[in-house]
């Protein structure tokens, strides 16, 4: 169950203090091909089991740009905001890849709300966020997510807006 954060004073108590975990993902084959078909990806990394097995790197891994692309219904599984308008992700602080994601494993996000500012009308939050995986020891990846919103009351605020100057 999402934890609700609501208007920016409760989203703000929250900051510094771990969200959470969201379920376990499973990356199979199926969608790591259709994914790899929506950007034209072809690199025999992600899609050839029996050349990676020849190259001993263990079988096909999971695109970097897909596990960071699964953070998002990850991180609706972890909170959900409420008598905010309008928002969106607007960036990425800081972005490593640790290791690579093995097919057919499952990943789970880690979120802790790191910040919160108010800049005039607007908001933006900062998540710390570290994505395991079941298969392996260490985490797979850690970013600092950054979304920024608007206070319900001031919702008709452009969505490009929001994002200017990051």
């Amino acid at each position: 169950m999402p934890i609700l954060l609501r208007g920016i004073e409760g989203i703000k108590a929250y900051s510094g203090f771990n969200l959470g975990k969201s379920s376990w993902l499973e990356v199979n084959q199926e969608m790591i091909n259709l994914f790899g078909a929506a950007i034209d990806d072809r690199d025999w990394i992600d899609l050839d089991q029996e050349t990676t097995r020849e190259k001993s790197l263990g079988g096909v891994s999971a695109p970097n740009y897909l596990i960071v692309s699964l953070m998002i219904p990850m991180l609706d599984d972890i909170y959900l905001l409420e008598d905010t308008g309008r928002g969106m992700h607007c960036g990425i602080n800081r972005l490593r890849f640790l290791a690579p994601v093995p097919v057919n494993s499952s990943i789970q996000l880690d979120a802790t709300l790191k910040s919160v500012e108010v800049m005039g009308a607007e908001g933006q939050l900062v998540l710390e966020c570290v994505v395991e995986c079941d298969a392996l020891k260490e985490p797979v990846l850690q970013a600092e997510i950054v979304y920024r919103f608007c206070p319900s009351s001031h919702a008709r605020v452009s969505p490009v807006n929001l994002c200017e100057g990051s």
